[in-house]
C-alpha cells in the first residue's frame, strides 16, 4: 500500500503548497482521494498515470476539497480517455460538473458515473475482489465524509515442500489454497494449516478531513493500519477550530489513541503556521506512532 501526497494544506492554493488531494495505490488499485485546485499539476510532477485513476472519492462540496475536478474530468476527454471514470461524493456534485461541463459544451467521450451519498450512517460504496471502501461519516460545517480502504485477505499461500512431502496431487492445490483440509487416500487428515503459510495481513486505510474532534468514528477507523486525521490547528487555536468545525493536533492524536490505530499521518494544517513540524511535537504528547503530510511526500506501507 502506497499513499501520494498532491496537497494537504487548508484554505487558499499558495505556490509551495497546495489544498487536499492524495493517490491511494492499494492491490494494484489508484484511487484519487480529494481534488483541489493544482491536483492535475501534482498528478503529473509525481509522475502518476492519468490513465490509471477509474475512482474518485470527494470527501464534501469545499472548493479546496474539489475545484480542480472538472479540470481533470475534462483533461481526460483532451487525453481520448475510453474507460469509464467514478466518481463518489455528496449529493449536487453530479449537478456541478454537469453544468460546468454543459456551459463550456465539454462533454465527456468516456462514461462518467457519479455515485452520490447523502446518508449520515456508514456505506459501503465500492468493492472488487480485493479491496472495499466504506464511507466514514464526519462532522463538518457542511455534508462531509472520510473513506475506510479496506484490503481483502488473500488465500493462504501454498507450502510446497509440505504438499509434495505427503504426495499430494496438484489437482488439489487450488482448494488448499482456499483453506481445506486434505484427506489422504489412506486415510490420515491434514489440517489446512499443516499445508500453508499464513497470508500477509489485509492493511486498512482510514481518510478523515475536514472534521471536528468526533468520537462517534472511533468505532468505524478501530484499529486501522493508518489514519490520516486533519489537523488544521494547534491547540493555542482551539477557539477557532470549535468555530469551523475542524480538528487540532492533540485532538487528531486523541482519536488515534482512543481508536489504537497503527499510524497516524497529519493534514489539512492552516497556512497560518511557518513550520508544520510543530503539529507533530503537539500531536506526540498523545500518540508516539505520528507522521507528517507534506505536498510530494510517499508513505510505503
Amino acid at each position: 500500500m502506497k499513499l501520494t501526497i498532491l496537497g494537504c494544506y487548508a484554505a487558499t492554493p499558495r505556490t509551495f503548497t497546495n489544498p487536499t488531494s492524495q493517490i491511494l495505490e492499494i492491490k494494484n488499485r489508484l484511487f484519487l482521494i480529494d481534488c483541489g485546485e493544482g491536483t492535475q499539476v501534482q498528478l503529473r510532477k509525481n509522475k502518476i498515470r492519468f490513465s490509471k485513476i477509474n475512482h474518485i472519492f470527494i470527501s464534501h462540496l469545499h472548493g479546496d476539497h474539489f475545484f480542480g475536478l472538472v479540470g481533470l474530468v475534462s483533461t481526460f476527454t483532451l487525453l481520448n480517455r475510453a474507460t469509464d471514470l467514478h466518481i463518489y461524493g455528496p449529493k449536487g456534485l453530479k449537478e456541478i460538473i454537469k453544468l460546468q461541463l454543459r456551459l463550456s459544451n465539454s462533454w465527456t467521450n468516456y462514461g462518467l458515473h457519479f455515485h452520490e451519498l447523502e446518508s449520515n450512517e456508514s456505506q459501503l460504496i465500492f468493492e472488487d475482489d480485493k479491496v472495499t471502501v466504506k464511507t466514514i461519516p464526519l462532522k463538518h460545517r457542511i455534508y462531509t465524509n472520510g473513506f475506510l480502504f479496506e484490503e481483502k485477505k488473500d488465500k493462504r499461500k501454498l507450502n510446497l515442500d509440505a504438499v509434495q512431502n505427503f504426495k499430494i496431487d496438484s489437482c488439489y492445490y487450488q482448494n488448499i489454497k482456499n483453506g481445506k483440509d486434505i484427506v489422504l487416500e489412506d486415510g490420515r487428515f491434514i489440517e489446512n494449516s499443516q499445508l500453508t503459510f499464513d497470508p500477509i495481513p489485509p492493511k486498512s486505510y482510514a481518510f478523515c478531513s475536514d472534521t471536528a474532534y468526533d468520537e462517534s468514528i472511533l468505532p468505524l477507523v478501530n484499529e486501522v493500519d493508518i489514519l490520516y486525521h486533519e489537523s488544521t490547528f494547534l491547540q493555542s487555536e482551539e477557539n477557532l477550530a470549535r468555530k469551523t468545525l475542524h480538528s487540532t493536533a492533540k485532538e487528531a492524536a486523541t482519536i488515534a489513541l482512543k481508536a489504537n490505530v497503527k499510524q497516524l499521518i497529519l493534514g489539512h494544517y492552516s497556512t497560518r503556521y511557518e513550520n508544520i513540524n510543530v503539529f507533530k511535537d503537539e500531536a506526540q504528547t498523545i500518540f508516539s506512532e505520528v507522521l507528517l503530510a507534506d505536498d510530494g511526500k510517499n508513505f510505503d506501507f
